[in-house]
């Protein structure tokens, strides 16, 4: 039998690089309600709930049907936010929790799935992926994440410097096209002990330096595997992000929110 898997969004709108992040909005309806649509129909997730610690983000959720749950406003990460919500009565006989970055619209399925596989086909403890990186451009901007992984898929590092860095010359954009020069996609699959330990650690130098949590449980020894998928569009992390986000949804047909209604 299927393990049963809960999604939950973390939302909070203390973003430093894109302030009120989860209600900025993308032709007209906040970020969280684009990601709250793309993900709920998702047949890999068997119940998806939003975790935040603002009343107003709450009540967009309320308004557009998505359920939501208060937490508290101190978690120094998204995973704490999204431990403290799996602790709860309802949610606590989901046995894999996943991680669902509120800042990605155009999550693809199969990208998510990919993730919970590695958790339970292939007994990760917690399961991500990644996609080439593709450009230069994003090999060099900061707000990407990059990983390099071992043969095995297991991750080695993240970082927001362009990792792994080729000594000799210039990476071609074939080699930007392949591994290793990975990006990293924020999804994270997790078993609930795995999730626990995750949380347990201590924030750690390098977490504090790359401002990237999942240095964490690496530096922890936490076995992250990183499952290589095709081509995923970038989330929404800065301004100019948001305005390349837009675009890219009227590519796909969507319309502005004012005009939907008419």
């Amino acid at each position: 039998m299927r393990s049963r898997v809960l999604g939950i969004i973390p939302a909070r709108l203390k973003s430093t690089r894109l302030p009120n992040k989860p209600l900025f909005p993308l032709l007209g309806r906040p970020l969280i309600e684009w990601v709250w649509e793309r993900v709920q129909p998702m047949s890999v997730l068997d119940e998806v709930v939003v975790a935040t610690d603002s009343e107003e983000v709450a009540e967009v959720c309320r308004r557009i049907g998505a359920p939501v749950e208060l937490t508290s406003p101190d978690h120094p990460s998204g995973t704490d936010r999204v431990a403290e919500l799996a602790r709860r009565e309802p949610f606590r006989d989901f046995p894999i929790i996943v991680n669902i970055q509120g800042d990605e619209p155009l999550l693809q399925e199969e990208h998510l799935n990919a993730a919970i596989r590695m958790v339970t086909d292939d007994a990760w403890e917690v399961g991500t992926c990644a996609t080439p990186v593709d450009r230069h451009e994003a090999r060099k901007d900061s707000a990407v994440v990059k990983v390099a992984r071992a043969s095995s898929g297991r991750a080695l590092y993240f970082s927001r410097a362009p990792i792994p860095y080729q000594r000799d010359g210039t990476p071609t954009t074939e080699d930007l096209s392949k591994e290793p020069f990975l990006r990293h996609i924020g999804i994270y699959a997790y078993t609930r002990d795995a999730l626990e330990t995750w949380v347990a650690l201590q924030p750690t130098p390098l977490e504090r330096i790359e401002k990237l949590e999942q240095l964490r449980p690496v530096e922890a020894g936490l076995r992250i595997g990183v499952a290589l998928v095709g081509k995923a569009d970038p989330g929404v992390d800065t301004p100019a992000d948001a305005l390349r986000m837009e675009e890219r949804l009227r590519e796909l047909g969507r319309t502005p929110y004012a005009e939907s209604k008419t």
